[in-house]
């Protein structure tokens, strides 16, 4: 498909914000609300490296956007609007694009945003996919890893280890569950959740690579040490039923990427409905993991490093 049929046939259709100006312009023309941040984002997902080659392309466009609007969720923006960047190989053909253009405004939908602009590119070894999401909070109301601080507490949305489940899944490596391999193909970023702790949370991220991995960077980026209790951490009955109850396979969930959770801190005198209390942040640096037992435990792996 010709760049200009993608973008007159399956793109245009996406832009419904006037900042778009029906894609006809060279760039998109944003007139942010008086008196806001703007908070800027960008995730790309890789064939072969972020999704199967084989996966629904509807699904690859959800979970494209769904990644940086987690993102914006940890800050506790709202989103306004995205820009696109389709890096194309021979495999992604008319039937591909023409799915991934469907998934897109599906999600698109869901969260209420418009696509702004972007760029398509054809001829790669393997398809690399982009997108910049761009959100908007009070001024100064950001929130930042870096503010939680020793008497806090811990907090997690959802349930953890679902997504890393899911991708055994679409690998073959594991029997079929439509639940886990939705929450690894189509996970659902926390926007609602992450307006509401601005003003409250003391410290917030989205947990992208492993709820350890991901909570030993908060500890660095507040320069504190936070304690995670794997007895506390939610689990789903999915994913219950098929992991062992003892220390090494709560960590194997804890150490799975691809949750798209929220994980931040809060003063000692605030709870969070809807959000499970998993640990807590003391005086000191890095991350303890506490095993069922209470006694500190030593996972064999944080995380997903890239």
């Amino acid at each position: 498909m010709r760049e200009r049929d993608l973008i007159a046939r399956l793109l245009a259709p996406l832009a419904t914000s006037s900042t778009a100006r029906g894609l006809t312009d060279d760039a998109a023309v944003f007139s942010p609300p008086i008196g806001r941040d703007l908070v800027f984002t960008h995730d790309v997902l890789a064939s072969g490296v972020h999704y199967l080659p084989g996966d629904n392309p509807s699904d690859v466009a959800w979970k494209l956007l769904a990644v940086n609007l987690s993102d914006l969720a940890a800050m506790g923006a709202r989103p306004a609007g995205v820009l696109l960047g389709l890096g194309l190989s021979a495999a992604e053909d008319e039937a591909w694009v023409t799915g991934f253009a469907a998934g897109l405004k599906r999600a698109m939908d869901r969260w209420g945003v418009a696509l702004w602009g972007g760029d398509t590119v054809s001829g790669l070894a393997a398809a690399v996919l982009g997108l910049t999401a761009i959100g908007q909070v009070e001024p100064g109301q950001a929130l930042a890893r870096s503010g939680a601080n020793p008497g806090d507490t811990l907090w997690v949305s959802g349930t953890i280890g679902d997504a890393g489940l899911g991708l055994a899944i679409a690998t073959g490596e594991a029997a079929p569950d439509k639940f886990l391999l939705d929450r690894y193909r189509r996970p659902e970023p926390r926007l609602a959740l992450g307006q509401l702790l601005v003003g409250q949370a003391t410290a917030a991220m989205d947990v992208s690579d492993g709820l350890l991995i991901d909570s030993e960077r908060l500890a660095l980026a507040s320069g504190v040490a936070i304690t995670i209790d794997l007895a506390l951490m939610p689990v789903s009955s999915a994913a219950a039923a098929r992991t062992a109850r003892d220390d090494a396979g709560l960590a194997g969930l804890a150490s799975a990427g691809d949750d798209y959770e929220l994980l931040f801190t809060l003063p000692p005198s605030l709870t969070m409905p809807g959000a499970t209390l998993v640990g807590s942040v003391g005086k000191g640096e890095g991350l303890i993991v506490l095993g069922l037992d209470g006694q500190p435990f030593a996972p064999s792996k944080l995380g997903y490093e890239h």
